[in-house]
């Protein structure tokens, strides 16, 4: 298996309104690290798993409409409690939207919350 990683961060606010959550039931902000990694069995006809520029862009693109915003606010995720797990995701089905025609491989999202603490998503 080839792979290529591309890592990019965002800084969001959100309230995880469960009684489960404890303190994170209130508003909070996070500061996650991003990284998509790219997998693919077999490399294009220019010896590449995703031209890396192409997979930056992308990126951007998708992280850009959460950057710096609170989450409780976004039309797209009301009524959803927007955990780790939830945003890799979220971010994962960008992601394979905006490279679709580029790539055909898996992609796996991880955010990192802090140094201690990540999740990811891996689709099929």
């Amino acid at each position: 298996m080839y792979s290529v990683t591309v890592r990019d961060s965002i800084m969001i606010a959100h309230s995880l309104d469960h009684p489960d959550f404890g303190p994170a039931r209130n508003m909070h902000g996070a500061t996650f690290t991003v990284d998509v990694t790219f997998i693919s069995e077999k490399l294009t006809d220019m010896n590449i798993v995703i031209d890396i520029a192409l997979a930056h862009e992308a990126l951007k693109k998708v992280l850009t409409p959460l950057n710096y915003q609170n989450l409780d606010e976004l039309p797209i995720f009301k009524n959803q409690l927007t955990t780790t797990e939830f945003l890799a995701r979220h971010i994962h089905d960008e992601m394979k939207k905006e490279v679709q025609h580029q790539f055909d491989g898996q992609i796996k999202v991880t955010l990192g919350e802090s140094h201690v603490a990540w999740a990811s998503y891996k689709g099929s």
